[in-house]
């Protein structure tokens, strides 16, 4: 299994976003930056999605420690668990996901599914040189 701190680096982000309910599509893309923080690492994205005819500036930030991604205030999201199944509830809503690395890339797809949201992301990385 790929350690997290295997993935520290400048990485590309594209991203596919889909409302199903909404009938609704759009893209993200932008740079994810995975950097020590002491404790752990630091999952920063950044970039502008496109979502209903508007250009809109976009950011997330987790935290990875002992095997779990935190959100930025230390929540859990889920365990750091590549190839592998994983779940988040979020009130009523449940996220699924799965994260694989290959080598200098990293996918994410998640389906979120419950009475607020019917969505799905997928999220390609690609590590930047340098």
């Amino acid at each position: 299994m790929t350690t997290p701190g295997e993935l520290a680096g400048r990485w590309s982000l594209a991203r596919r976003v889909a409302d199903r309910r909404a009938g609704l599509a759009g893209t993200m893309t932008g740079e994810l930056l995975i950097a020590p923080d002491g404790a752990g690492l630091r999952w920063e994205e950044r970039g502008i999605l496109r979502w209903a005819g508007h250009e809109l500036p976009a950011s997330r930030t987790y935290l990875i420690r002992d095997g779990w991604v935190l959100f930025a205030d230390g929540r859990p999201f889920h365990p750091w668990l590549p190839g592998r199944p994983v779940t988040h509830p979020c009130r009523a809503d449940v996220y699924t996901g799965l994260v694989r690395v290959d080598g200098d890339r990293i996918r994410t797809l998640w389906d979120v599914r419950g009475p607020a949201k019917d969505q799905r992301l997928v999220t390609r990385f690609r590590r930047l040189p340098g």
